[in-house]
């Protein structure tokens, strides 16, 4: 119990929210693929080319890998993550998932706000993700996964996540 108690005094804060928890799945110690796993590399790069191409996110195909396809873990099983290996199809997305999704929040907030033009929350949350949108985007230049030139901005954001 004073591990636990300990590594809640040192666990970093959400960046919006007073969230604190230190929740979340634990990966196999072993990097090896599982004995009753019979689906060798090729197969599974084929299957996340495959999907890639349908328009998947990587996220989503490694989901859909470990629930219909049973590979647990496509890191173990290919040697490379799902990421590498769209980058040396060239299946890549432009612009990284994290952000992607950040953007399209902030697309859905922005949309309903022209609805609801007194929804003042809505524009506070607005603003926190279009904060956290610019600080991505930031790292995300200076470690040249964007172009130096790349911005957000509001009025071309819908044409990014269309």
């Amino acid at each position: 119990a004073s591990d636990r108690h300990r590594e809640s005094q040192s666990t970093m804060g959400r960046l919006h929210s007073k969230g604190k928890g230190i929740a979340g799945s634990a990966k196999p110690y072993k990097r090896t693929p599982p004995s009753w796993l019979k689906t060798s590399a090729g197969d599974v790069e084929d299957a996340i080319c495959r999907y890639a191409k349908k328009g998947l996110r990587p996220s989503a195909i490694g989901v859909l890998l470990r629930d219909s396809g049973g590979i647990p873990q496509v890191t173990s099983v290919t040697g490379s993550k799902i990421m590498r290996i769209l980058k040396k199809h060239g299946l890549a997305p432009e612009i990284p998932e994290d952000l992607y999704f950040l953007i399209k929040k902030a697309v859905s907030i922005r949309k309903h706000l022209e609805r609801n033009r007194k929804d003042k929350d809505s524009k506070f949350r607005l603003i926190l993700v279009e904060s956290r949108i610019h600080r991505l985007a930031r790292y995300y230049r200076s470690s040249r996964k964007l172009p130096p030139n790349w911005k957000y901005e509001s009025a071309t954001a819908s044409t990014l996540v269309a």
